[in-house]
């Protein structure tokens, strides 16, 4: 999850290297608090169909002979990211259980040309960041945030295949576990968690949480208590760390000498990590309370994180940072969708709903059906960049969505 952060030391600095012009809307605005918004559907396109219509940009667009898919149209045509191309593989996932199998295929065959990503040189494995198009030329460290939600990928593909597949799935799952556990990014700095890959620059919760969620999946799935007491373990740094009493919402990360420096700047897509780690860890050790912590989680998105004039999540709690991105705008629709599927509550759906629709309007081309790396919510100030990893997360968000369509 790094096309932003990679680059850049602060938040503050995010935006103004990569999305500098400010907009005219205050993320936050006016946070919606609990109450669930009400705004006219963006359109009278069904969900599913805008997934399939977003779909059909990506395969004509994005995807390459080798099943592997182009970072973006423009300046990284011939460039192949690791966590934008199992993003891919999340958003088939999904289309595959809103009901449309004609992605299977795809899905499968990106998940073969994952292979060129993975270090066959270090008994541990684990997945580089980049390859060349035809899989050639892995490169670059090795995050643990993108080997965490690969894993989480996996294992929604091992739900939804069978046979083989199904196995081969959960297997490179494992494996994803079981390198973050052997990667040495674990450490006592900051009193423990994972560093954000093998550079060690910081601590995020992202890298964490997602962390988290793999081995509480893994535990539930597999019984293997290894990966129940590495869930166990990350959740109490997690809590203890990272998470603002305060504000009911997590922190961005910590780093530095010493005692490390904490930046308490909320971003949408990490509670939303977080919102589903909770359930997931719930579900794995039998504890109840961790659904209301993740409802808790939810409040909190809704009005730390909400912007209540358009009715769409913001990127985080910067001032400054004014414009949404889809992808990571767009995980608070899934966090949303994770919470309805436990308590059955609308109220988090109308929000999951309203995401999309805010996302459409404001980053949508009408034209080709792309979305644009960012753009200010009222649909100006939009940057020039096609990012596949965008284009995958709208996918998702649409064919998770459509399971709900009314």
């Amino acid at each position: 999850m790094k096309k932003i952060l990679n680059v850049l030391v602060a938040v503050t600095v995010i935006l103004t290297a990569s999305c500098g012009k400010k907009g005219d809307v205050t993320p936050g605005g006016g946070g919606g608090g609990t109450t669930p918004p009400v705004v006219p559907p963006v359109t009278t396109t069904s969900y599913l169909q805008l997934a399939k219509e977003t779909r059909s940009f990506i395969s004509n667009n994005l995807l390459t002979s080798s099943f592997s898919y182009r970072a973006n149209t423009t300046t990284q045509a011939n460039s192949c990211f690791e966590w934008y191309n199992v993003s891919q593989i999340y958003a088939d996932a999904a289309l595959i259980s809103a009901g449309d199998a004609s992605v299977l295929p795809y899905m499968n065959n990106t998940f073969k040309f994952m292979e060129g990503f993975w270090d066959k040189a270090d008994l541990r494995g684990g997945y580089f960041a980049s390859v060349n198009l035809n899989g050639t030329g892995a490169a670059g460290d090795k995050y643990v945030d993108d080997n965490g939600l690969t894993g989480m990928v996996y294992l929604e593909a091992y739900e939804i295949t069978t046979g083989a597949d199904k196995a081969a799935y959960l297997a490179k799952a494992k494996a994803c576990a079981d390198w973050l556990i052997n990667s040495g990014l674990w450490d006592n700095t900051y009193g423990g968690g994972f560093w954000w890959n093998t550079a060690k620059p910081d601590k995020p919760t992202q890298s964490n949480g997602v962390a988290m969620q793999l081995f509480a999946k893994l535990y539930t799935i597999t019984g293997e208590t290894t990966y129940r007491d590495w869930a166990v373990q990350v959740n109490n740094w997690l809590r203890s760390t990272m998470y603002d009493s305060a504000s009911g919402l997590y922190i961005w990360k910590i780093d530095g000498s010493g005692a490390g420096t904490k930046h308490f700047e909320k971003f949408t897509y990490d509670n939303a990590v977080m919102l589903e780690a909770d359930i997931l860890f719930g579900k794995a050790t039998n504890d109840a309370s961790y659904l209301a912590k993740a409802q808790a989680i939810g409040n909190s998105m809704n009005a730390v994180l909400w912007n209540s004039q358009y009715k769409g999540y913001i990127f985080n709690t910067d001032p400054t940072q004014t414009r949404i991105n889809p992808a990571w705008c767009g995980w608070g629709t899934q966090g949303m969708i994770k919470l309805y599927e436990e308590d059955k509550d609308e109220k988090w759906l109308t929000y999951a709903r309203n995401n999309i629709d805010a996302l459409n309007k404001a980053t949508r081309n009408a034209d080709s059906k792309a979305y644009y790396f960012f753009a200010a919510f009222n649909g100006g100030d939009r940057s020039p960049e096609i990012e596949g990893v965008d284009q995958a997360w709208m996918q998702r968000i649409q064919a998770m969505m459509a399971k709900y369509d009314k």
